[in-house]
Parts: C-alpha cells; structure tokens; sequence
C-alpha cells in the first residue's frame, strides 16, 4: 500500500533483514521482566491505539508502544528487537500506511492476530496535498495514499475502533472476554461524550476554515463541518514553495482566518512564517500522533484541550 513517505524511501526491503534476527530474538521477548505473568501482550504501531489498547484491556493486557514519546511516528524505522517483540505479541493493533515499517513487520509477524483500526471505520479520501507533485519537497513523486489515516482525530471513529478492539481481545484471550467488552463499552461511552462536546462547542462559529502545519484533520473537519487548509500535505515534514506560500497568504486574508495551526512534535517554522507574512497569530492544535516525553496528558485531555483551542479561533459562541 501507498504511504506518507515516497515508495523509494519505504522499508520492506530492511524489515525482511531484520526478520532474520528477530527469529533468533523470539521467545525471549515475552519473557522480559518488565512483563507480569498472565498478561496478554498487545504491540500498538504508535500512541492513539496504543492508548485504546490500554483504556480496553485494562489490568488483563501489556501494552508495548513501538513509537517512543517524543518520537514523530511517520519517522518510525524499527529495530530487530521491535520487529521481534511484534512477533512475539499475542496481539497488534495499528493504522495502515501510517508508518511503513509497522505494516511490513505485522504482515510478516502478526497477520492474523492483528487490527488494522482504519478496516473497521469508514474512511475518506486523502488530504489535498499542499501543491502539485512535481513542486513536491525533496523532488521525489509520491504516490497518492488511496485514504486518510489520520482517523483518531474523529471521536466518534474512535468509539467504534474501542468496540472492535473489545471483540477482537476477547476472541484472542476468552478467559477475559467480559472485561475487554466491558471496558470496550466504557471507553465507546467516554469518547461519545467528547464528540457531543465537539458537537455543541462548534456548532455556531463565525468561520468553519481550519488552517492547519499539515493535512492532519481531515476527519475532525469532516465529524464537525470545518474545512481544512493545509500548510503542507499527508507528509508533515514536507515545505511549501514561495508560489504555494504566497497563495495561502491570500487565502488566509481572503477567509479572515485570525490563528495558523502549529502541532507538537513537528518544527512550527514554516507555519509561524506564514502567521508572520499573513498577519496573524499561531495556536498549537494537537494532531494527537504522539505525545512529548514527559507530558501528563492523554487522548481524552489532548482532544479537550484541542476544543478550548478552536472555540476562540474560530469565534464560536
């Protein structure tokens, strides 16, 4: 499958040299000592469904995140104790064409004791890249992505992720059938309950446009009526070139947009070099990929946090 980065920098070539050594690891994963006893081993490919895994299987599971806090997770290339540590887990959950290296290790290792989060929802389209493919950074082509993976972005997708996940742990570890279901249910609830707050807290705002570092809230603008205007595409350490800059200093003039969206865990030059040109303040909108090394938040705080964020950009009453 297509993903983020261009097909010639895509890793099946070095997740199959490392199937080799993970071969001589496996076995010897499980039984680190970081891993209590009678635990079911789950590996999520980075935080959104590593943090779903931990809401939905509670005290019966070990949840093993491949992407580090404070790691961007489209940069994500795995070691051989990764790739064995996938292979070794009783489950995996992660999003297709997020992070090539996961889909090549889960297609290898885990195919049938895995989820795909995006094969259970409905998806849309990709993004609108930023500018044409031939003005694309680095002069190499991609190929277009056939969906937007940035699906945790959509609370309500969300929900329906955490009652998948609860059938599909209950069906790998029966013994604790009626607790991943249970705690499938809860976390469904919660996250039902911050897309209502979604829902009221943007119904009535003066502007619906979203200008955003990168072409991740797509499914956020599609669950509450924005429209998203990305600096740069699906790749998020792409640039924009003066022509694409200067254009959307028009556009953000021409919507009167008063905020420039910047996210953690990638550089806010480029988009606080747009505030500057357009005449406007930046906000941090958190596109919830990762979280930074140290930070006390979670999904549902980041989310929330993301609300209080827009509310006043956006001028919603």
């Amino acid at each position: 499958m297509p993903s983020f980065r261009d097909p010639r920098r895509a890793v099946p070539a070095a997740v199959l040299a490392l199937a080799g050594l993970a071969a001589g690891l496996t076995g010897c994963t499980n039984a680190d000592a970081d891993i209590p006893p009678g635990k079911t081993v789950v590996v999520a490919s980075f935080y959104p469904v590593a943090w779903l895994a931990e809401q939905v299987g509670g005290g019966d599971v070990f949840v093993r995140t491949l992407t580090e806090p404070g790691t961007e997770p489209h940069d994500l290339e795995l070691t051989a104790r990764q790739v064995a540590n996938v292979s070794d887990a009783d489950y995996a959950v992660y999003v297709r064409d997020v992070q090539p290296a996961v889909d090549d290790a889960v297609r290898l290792h885990a195919k049938g004791r895995s989820l795909d989060a995006a094969s259970v929802i409905r998806t849309l389209a990709p993004p609108e890249e930023s500018e044409p493919d031939e003005e694309a950074h680095d002069g190499l082509r991609h190929e277009e992505a056939d969906y937007d993976p940035h699906i945790w972005l959509d609370p309500s997708r969300m929900a329906a992720i955490a009652t998948a996940l609860g059938d599909r742990l209950a069906a790998a570890d029966p013994a604790h059938a009626p607790g991943y279901r249970q705690r499938a249910g809860a976390t469904a609830a919660r996250l039902a309950t911050l897309d209502r707050a979604f829902q009221d807290g943007l119904a009535s705002c003066k502007r619906r446009e979203i200008v955003t570092a990168h072409g991740a809230f797509g499914y956020l603008a599609d669950r509450y009526r924005l429209r998203q205007i990305p600096v740069a595409g699906v790749d998020p350490s792409s640039e924009p070139s003066p022509k694409r800059m200067a254009e959307l200093t028009r556009r953000v003039s021409a919507i009167g947009a008063t905020t420039i969206f910047t996210e953690t865990l990638v550089s806010p030059k480029v988009a606080r070099s747009l505030a500057r040109e357009a005449g406007v303040r930046t906000a941090v909108l958190d596109p919830v990929e990762g979280i930074e090394d140290g930070a006390s938040g979670d999904y549902m705080t980041i989310m929330t946090e993301n609300l209080r964020t827009l509310r006043p950009a956006l001028e919603c009453s």
